[in-house]
């Protein structure tokens, strides 16, 4: 049994490259691990991309530990389709998609954007949009057993999610709505801190629901030791706590060594047990 320790973001680090490079960049880092956002233009890719993407992970030697459902066009503001009414048919047929990637690639954690606030969209029809197909990717990843995860997120006002509390009453509701079980916090440091929220206290209150931690410093969101966070004790916490999983570098970084906080000899798996 291997325990990873990190897992490196690649939509998010490393950025100078192709994508398709960063694996191996990333490897040659000392990281054995990765993780990504949607990285295609639409929810259904063809089949070559998807090929493509897969083979480059297998020739960088590197384990994808997470992926993102599509979650619409980043860069212009949208955060997610699970709670879109609209859009909801992009996302459920993006479903299988995610799930045929996670079954090739050994992922079995899927992030899900949970989506902004709509304009003239009624919230509670929006939340029950986004029980339904949260429920819909639990069944589909349940398929290769794996684990649908919903996160806070800062930097946008409509997004509704920001503290842990608001992300586990989401997770609560669709197991009580529709049975499903195979679902998690995501755990992002970043993103709960710039909210206001009391990292600590979330820490320890909701300790049996984090299924992935995700690291950045604040301001700026930059590498560890660039702002104020005490992310190094946070993770030594959640270890201790009982947190066994990646813990994602979700950072920017324009160092020529972005990962230089961190000491090598840490950055891959290691035997364990």
């Amino acid at each position: 049994m291997q325990q990873v320790p990190y897992t490196v973001n690649c939509s998010i680090l490393l950025t100078e490259l192709p994508l398709l490079e960063r694996f191996a960049a990333a490897r040659a880092a000392g990281f054995d691990a990765v993780e990504l956002w949607w990285p295609f233009a639409t929810p259904t890719p063809d089949p070559a991309d998807a090929d493509a993407l897969v083979r480059a992970l297998d020739d960088a030697g590197v384990r994808l530990t997470g992926l993102n459902f599509a979650a619409g066009d980043m860069p212009a503001g949208d955060r997610g389709l699970v709670s879109w009414p609209a859009r909801s048919a992009e996302l459920r047929a993006n479903l299988d998609a995610v799930t045929a990637i996670g079954e090739r690639t050994g992922c079995r954690a899927f992030n899900a954007l949970y989506g902004n606030r709509l304009p003239g969209v009624d919230p509670a029809e929006q939340d029950a949009v986004g029980a339904e197909n949260l429920a819909l990717a639990a069944r589909a990843v349940a398929r290769i057993g794996g684990t649908v995860l919903l996160e806070p997120v800062s930097g946008t006002p409509a997004y509704p999610l920001k503290t842990a509390a608001d992300a586990v009453a989401v997770l609560d509701r669709v197991a009580r709505e529709h049975g499903a079980d195979n679902l998690g916090l995501l755990f992002d440091v970043y993103h709960l801190a710039v909210n206001g929220a009391d990292v600590d206290a979330e820490r320890a209150a909701y300790a049996d629901r984090i299924a992935h931690v995700q690291v950045a410093d604040a301001p700026g969101r930059g590498a560890p030791g660039t702002g104020d966070l005490p992310i190094t004790r946070w993770i030594a916490e959640l270890r201790a706590g009982g947190y066994a999983g990646p813990v994602g570098l979700e950072y920017k970084s324009t160092d020529a060594d972005p990962f230089g906080w961190l000491p090598r000899e840490q950055r891959a798996a290691a035997p364990v047990g």
